[in-house]
């Protein structure tokens, strides 16, 4: 199997150990992906993967026990505000910035022909 020589840690569930991708497993990785690939495509792949396996295992090197894994460097609730109800703009506020309105209307210039 493609990922059957990696070794992981019971503890963290880290790759210990990134397996170098032959062509073969790049070959298996086009069909299962339904992607025909020529001998140079899978001959380029197979050097960016091994490339990005020995990237993984140098972090890994320097990634001790006491290094949690993280999908993410900044925490996702960095990015979320509390919901707080607030007064929506009445129609005449939102309105006041417009260039030109027109019954209660945004009046934008017209981009399509006379259809």
């Amino acid at each position: 199997m493609l990922f059957s020589s990696i070794r992981r840690s019971r503890i963290t569930h880290i790759v210990e150990v990134m397996p170098t991708f032959t062509r073969e497993e790049i070959e298996h990785l086009g069909v299962l992906s339904q992607i025909a690939l020529s001998d140079e495509e899978i001959s380029r792949l197979q050097g960016e993967l091994n490339v990005i396996a020995e990237s993984i295992n140098k972090v890994q090197e320097v990634a001790g026990e006491d290094v949690p894994p993280t999908a993410n460097p900044v925490p996702l609730e960095a990015y979320l505000r509390p919901d707080e109800p607030a007064t929506p703009l009445t129609q005449e506020e939102a309105l006041s910035g417009a260039p030109r309105s027109e019954s209660g209307m945004f009046v934008a210039p017209r981009i399509l022909g006379e259809e």
